[in-house]
């Protein structure tokens, strides 16, 4: 194994790959040798050459920001010398990347086993949902979940509830969101028959929450009100146990790949983040897209600083408008609160070695792969063309994956250097960045992609990942998510609370 890594020949920063210690020699890949001025912990920057403030250091072949002092070769590079380079709101030009991703024949196009719904659409799990449209019946929800996944059969994987505080006492755009969160989730294909729960008196009844909904089948989408019944949990049980009854008519069947979609998303990234999970993650999206398949890259501040690389890869000037708005409105939604637009990475990613945002970004979108960007979702809506597609959404893992979830992914690639044990309502796939976090968390970690800086290609790398993911989606296999119960929601919140 090798010290160090120098991710492009624009670079003046290698990254540490074990612990190095002020004073001892490195050789560089041209014979150089370069000592070291302090102590550069595992996973951070070593500068190659001298910078002198005001000048700009590479790392991924882009500037990831400004030095703030003269930086000599040999110094440690992180948040006490560097800054960010980036500004506010920034106008855009179209510039067409030609190096893309196409999709590929059908007959070439992979299979999985998953359930074909009436209205066409695939699911991976055979669940019951319930869906409370406020949070004031989350209990009420719990139980029924509880008692209804004991009444199961062999062909219905589970009933599960997804607790939230909202639903009463918003307002404007706040309870739109709501809203239109939840009804995505309803539509989910996972959900074999869902059971929406009102209450009875809350901004999001039954009846405009209906609305939002859609046209649904009634025999997989079944409503209850709980003030209007005597008994709701008895009632709340008959209603499951119809639902459980229509699941147990859907089988798993063959069905292409290109039937599947996978949300992209990071959370506790580190300095290996950008070098070993998100470019492996960025090689399943490619992989899915040449077979027809959809990705949905999101965490819109996480793509500050390198917006313009997904910009020219839009497929056309509509798309990269769309995506000029997206990454301009949320600069203005932080704006709009007073807050620094550039206020990230978090203490973890800065612990980890991530100094500013535009390093963040430029690791962070390797995740999307080289795809062409096919679509914009707003948040809470759900994808309807295929490729790659940017979702509104912010950072934050539970409040990104719950809308990832609620866009249609069926399964979440979520890379990690520190570790979570959150899942969200779909199989969520934990990517270690390094080994050490896949050894110390092996209850939250799928899959490790630190094995990249030790003996594995990246090919060899694909292949296994590819592999697990089509068992995963075939039934055959269980995300640790899913194995503990790790299954949450959150929904983004932007207004007043009565």
């Amino acid at each position: 194994m090798n010290d160090w890594v120098r991710l492009s020949d624009r670079d003046q920063v290698v990254i540490a790959l074990r612990p190095l210690v002020k004073g001892e020699t490195l050789e560089l890949e041209n014979g150089q040798a370069i000592e070291t001025l302090e102590d550069v912990p595992k996973g951070h920057k070593l500068l190659t050459v001298p910078v002198a403030a005001g000048g700009h250091v590479y790392k991924f072949g882009y500037s990831i920001g400004l030095a703030k002092t003269d930086i000599p070769a040999g110094s440690w590079v992180h948040t006490h010398n560097l800054k960010t380079g980036l500004g506010s709101i920034l106008e855009y030009q179209y510039e067409p990347d030609s190096d893309v991703i196409q999709a590929a024949p059908a007959a070439d196009v992979p299979v999985f086993q998953g359930y074909v719904r009436p209205n066409g659409e695939v699911g991976i799990r055979n669940e019951i949902w319930i869906i409370n449209t406020v949070g004031c019946i989350n209990k009420t929800c719990e139980i029924l979940a509880k008692r209804g996944n004991d009444r199961c059969g062999d062909g219905v994987d589970g009933v599960f509830h997804f607790s939230h505080p909202f639903g009463c006492s918003q307002l404007g755009d706040d309870l739109k969101y709501t809203q239109r969160l939840l009804a995505s989730l309803v539509n989910h294909p996972n959900a074999a028959g869902v059971l929406v729960i009102g209450l009875g008196c809350e901004n999001n009844g039954i009846g405009s929450f209906r609305e939002a909904i859609g046209e649904v089948d009634p025999n997989r989408v079944k409503f209850m009100s709980a003030q209007e019944e005597a008994d709701e949990l008895e009632k709340g049980l008959e209603l499951i146990d119809e639902l459980i009854a229509y699941a147990s008519t859907f089988k798993r069947e063959p069905v292409p790949v290109s039937k599947l979609k996978l949300g992209l998303k990071c959370g506790g990234s580190d300095g290996f983040s950008g070098i070993t999970a998100n470019p492996l993650v960025g090689t399943i999206s490619d992989r899915l897209i040449a077979n027809g398949g959809t990705a949905i890259l999101t965490e819109v501040p996480e793509m500050f600083g390198a917006e313009t690389i997904l910009m020219n890869r839009a497929a056309d000037q509509a798309v990269f408008e769309d995506i000029v708005c997206l990454v301009n409105d949320f600069k203005q939604y932080f704006i709009r609160h007073g807050q620094e637009i550039y206020e990230n990475p978090s203490p973890g990613n800065k612990a980890g070695g991530i100094t500013t945002l535009e390093e963040k970004s430029l690791g962070c979108t390797q995740k999307g792969g080289r795809a062409t960007v096919h679509d914009v979702v707003s948040y809470g809506g759900r994808v309807s063309k295929h490729g790659l597609n940017l979702l509104e959404a912010p950072g934050n893992d539970l409040v990104s994956v719950t809308a990832l979830s609620a866009a249609g992914a069926h399964i979440v690639l979520f890379t990690t250097g520190r570790g979570t044990p959150f899942g969200g309502p779909v199989p969520t796939v934990k990517i270690a960045t390094n080994s050490d976090l896949a050894q110390h968390k092996k209850n939250w970690i799928d899959y490790n992609a630190g094995q990249l800086l030790e003996d594995k290609s990246m090919g060899e790398m694909n292949e296994t990942l590819w592999q697990q993911l089509i068992a995963i989606a075939s039934g055959e296999r269980q995300t640790n998510n899913e194995r503990n119960g790790f299954r949450e929601i959150a929904i983004f919140k932007d207004g007043v609370i009565l």
